[in-house]
């Protein structure tokens, strides 16, 4: 069963910006998550992983866009776990892959070098912002189906990386986190309103609304449980009163017989034996004259005196 983290992959994959500024900073973030670079005869060739098919068609689609560069794919198949299908985005040698690098912020000329931090001009724009997080999202993101927990994560090798990545997320309004997992720094939202917000940021409606759809369905199913076992509480604490009430009336009446009562305590213990289900303020009401719920319950202490004197 394909998993929520997916499905909202596979939406933000389809999303394609009209602006060249923001097919870059996307392309940026995804070559600097997944990219790696192989050198041979002092040529560089680049290749990018994704686990996903429609990423990696959109990755083709950004950098024929960007760059009118036709890359390529390669297909393999896991070995472990799942099995499933990797895909190499491939910029073969014979591309211009260190200018590439360098308009995507990650190659120095001068220095030959790569960059680390993120180039600030990819960034100027909140367009570009946008297509940046999303990019990061679909390079190594992952979102909770909400149906379980709130939780949406971006994790990165690098705690520079990971530090820059929530400056960004700040940047945009998301109270994100880093935590450290094993050779990992992960960077997450909890709240399912920044979630929310963070999918609407990248572009992910379908998945927003469907996020919404079964947040509101645990909200509602919560607040009936919570109804159920106030209610069920409610009703044992009832049972229970009614049950010890019931004992103090049998043995007054098969210790002294209820004729030794006053009138009205009497008359209560009568109609408690006769309505053993009704609540106190239901009693109250079959009583000549009526007491109310707070009169009924002062009887019923005096019963209970009564008989722990007698028990006594």
């Amino acid at each position: 069963m394909i998993s929520f983290s997916e499905i909202t992959k596979n939406e933000l994959a389809r999303v394609i910006d009209s602006r060249q500024c923001c097919w870059l900073a996307e392309l940026a973030a995804l070559v600097k998550m997944n990219g790696s670079i192989q050198i041979s005869d002092q040529q560089f060739s680049l290749s990018i992983i994704t686990g996903n098919a429609a990423v990696a068609r959109k990755m083709i689609v950004l950098f024929k866009n960007s760059f009118k560069i036709q890359a390529k794919v390669m297909v393999r198949r896991k070995v472990r776990l799942k099995k499933n299908n990797i895909y190499l985005v491939r910029l073969p040698a014979q591309y211009p892959v260190e200018k590439t690098l360098n308009t995507l912020g990650m190659w120095d000329f001068e220095t030959r070098l790569l960059n680390t931090k993120v180039k600030a001009a990819l960034l100027a724009k909140e367009c570009c912002r946008r297509a940046y997080l999303r990019g990061l999202f679909l390079a190594s993101g992952s979102v909770n189906n909400p149906v379980a927990t709130y939780h949406l994560e971006i994790t990165t090798e690098s705690v520079e990386y990971a530090a820059e990545i929530e400056q960004l997320m700040k940047k945009m309004g998301l109270s994100a986190k880093t935590s450290i997992r094993p050779k990992r720094y992960v960077v997450y939202l909890k709240e399912s309103d920044q979630i929310v917000k963070c999918l609407n940021i990248t572009g992910a409606h379908t998945a927003l609304l469907n996020f919404e759809n079964r947040r509101i369905y645990k909200g509602v199913r919560n607040q009936v449980n919570r109804l159920v076992n106030f209610e069920t509480a409610n009703l044992n604490k009832t049972v229970n009163a009614a049950v010890r009430q019931l004992n103090n009336i049998n043995y007054i009446a098969d210790t002294i017989g209820l004729n030794q009562l006053p009138p009205a305590i009497k008359e209560l213990a009568e109609l408690r034996l006769e309505h053993p289900e009704i609540g106190l303020k239901e009693l109250g009401a079959l009583m000549n004259p009526s007491l109310g719920k707070s009169g009924v319950n002062h009887q019923m202490r005096k019963l209970e005196q009564i008989a722990g004197d007698l028990v006594k």
